[in-house]
């Protein structure tokens, strides 16, 4: 007997069986745990970075944080973000029930060892919208510069 492919649509009833009961198994590790099936491990934000000719800017995606969660640190040439994420709690209706919760919460820590083309004295940080924004001013002597050529 050939068994049937598992990505096939018409695959016979006994694999959409083994499917619905993963399925179920997952509902129940969800609300035990708390957290949607896939999602495992501390909350950490994405960051994107990017180099220009006089700086090199990161940006750190933190929705639902305020200017008072969120942290930004240098030392030993190392730059820290840093800051907590509150679960939202909803009170005053003790008839609703989570039947799924994916947002992720909790403390984080990103940590950046700073190049040595970066003055770290003059990095700035400003948060707006949800994103953080840490600008990183290289030293005038790491930003390109035209070299003239001479003939003698």
């Amino acid at each position: 007997m050939a068994f049937p492919t598992i990505w096939r649509a018409d695959a016979p009833t006994t694999w959409n069986d083994v499917f619905t009961t993963r399925r179920e198994i997952d509902r129940v590790f969800d609300r035990f745990f708390g957290q949607a099936a896939g999602i495992t491990g501390p909350w950490t934000p994405v960051v994107d970075v990017r180099e220009t000719k006089d700086a090199i800017e990161m940006v750190a995606e933190l929705p639902g944080l305020r200017l008072d969660d969120v942290e930004v640190s240098i030392e030993n040439n190392v730059l820290t973000v840093a800051g907590e994420k509150k679960q939202e709690v909803t009170d005053g209706n003790a008839e609703a029930e989570y039947h799924l919760i994916e947002r992720r919460c909790g403390r984080f820590e990103r940590r950046f060892t700073l190049p040595r083309t970066v003055e770290a004295e003059k990095i700035s940080a400003r948060f707006e919208h949800g994103l953080l924004t840490v600008t990183l001013p290289k030293a005038e002597a790491a930003k390109p510069r035209r070299v003239e050529i001479r003939t003698k």
